[in-house]
């Protein structure tokens, strides 16, 4: 359920309402606007009798929320998020451009691949210290010494860092040395971790599960957010369909979707999606021309040699004429890269 008040709302007023529907146990979710203020309220809302609410002068009209997730409903906050992210912000004018490799495997290796994304306009550096794998014998990742050279390359760059999480256990770690906690596919609905996280403050990431849909995927931004956590980023990183050629699917409509359904930002992974590094580039084009906040781009200086993910990573020189590209496509639609 949402209040709608009336514009100019004295904060005496709003504070009385607010003591009267918490009195019966209900949640209350303030948000403030320049033209409104909405109480958004979570729990039984069958204890709240319309017709006492309405009988505040400062009510405007009561809408009830249909969606069963609440915080990452629209309805509660009509305004775009903006999560910051170590030095940048992800949802503002200004694309979030996430780049570099799908592992850690050097610190030569992640070092140069994290200046030559900056060059080109990357404002988040990417890169896999844990590995989740669908063969327990391929490549895990350098795990602790994978975050230990994130570390190095973000000194060495000033780029914020974005990481995969694995484990509950290692939250605590996570939330010291990492400016943005990645929840990938197969753990978007593993909700011991998702509560945890929401217990911090850190921006997380959260990729859209292998077959999940819309409602589900922002019904798990929503068990961050009720736990504390307002910082959450979606990705579009497409899902298992019958099609075999690619990856996966990539669903740019999930993008128009949520964006209506909900404020939070979402971004695009055209990599995971395809499988195909020469499908990135076009569709990279394609997710900021339907209106996405971002891309996270897969980047390694020697794909043919890569430890993880080769075949749908591009080089440097590439990824710079992408962000090219990039760049003219949000002029035409009002962002900036």
């Amino acid at each position: 359920m949402i209040i709608v008040l009336k514009q100019g709302t004295p904060q005496q007023e709003i504070d009385k309402l607010t003591n009267i529907i918490t009195g019966k146990g209900i949640n209350v979710n303030p948000m403030f606007g320049s033209d409104l203020t909405i109480l958004g309220l979570i729990g039984d809302t069958s204890q709240v009798d319309p017709a006492q609410i309405e009988s505040f002068r400062c009510v405007e009209r009561i809408m009830k929320v249909a969606e069963p997730f609440k915080k990452a409903n629209r309805m509660f906050h009509p305004g775009e998020s903006i999560i910051k992210v170590g030095n940048t912000e992800v949802g503002g004018k200004k694309l979030a451009i996430m780049a570099g490799p799908c592992s850690v495997e050097s610190k030569e290796q992640i070092t140069y691949v994290a200046q030559e994304v900056k060059k080109a306009g990357a404002t988040i550096l990417r890169g896999g210290a844990f590995k989740p794998r669908t063969s327990p014998y391929a490549f895990q990742g350098l795990k602790y010494d994978g975050l230990a050279l994130l570390e190095e390359a973000r000194a060495a760059t000033g780029l914020p860092i974005v990481t995969e999480i694995m484990s509950p256990y290692d939250i605590e770690i996570f939330d010291e040395k990492v400016d943005c906690i990645q929840v990938g596919a197969r753990n978007m609905q593993n909700f011991d971790l998702l509560r945890l996280l929401g217990q911090t403050r850190k921006p997380i990431l959260l990729k859209r599960g292998l077959s999940s849909t819309i409602e589900e995927w922002l019904m798990s931004a929503e068990y961050i957010m009720a736990g504390g956590n307002p910082n959450v980023i979606l990705c579009e990183r497409g899902i298992r369909t019958y099609e075999t050629y690619t990856r996966n699917t990539l669903d740019l409509s999930a993008v128009l979707a949520v964006k209506r359904l909900s404020h939070l930002p979402v971004i695009v992974d055209p990599s995971h999606a395809t499988g195909k590094f020469w499908m990135v580039e076009p569709l990279a084009r394609a997710a900021i021309a339907v209106g996405a906040d971002g891309v996270m781009i897969e980047v390694h200086n020697d794909p043919a040699n890569a430890l993880c993910d080769g075949a749908q990573s591009i080089k440097p020189d590439l990824f710079a004429e992408v962000m090219k590209d990039i760049r003219t496509i949000a002029a035409c639609v009002g962002r900036e890269a």
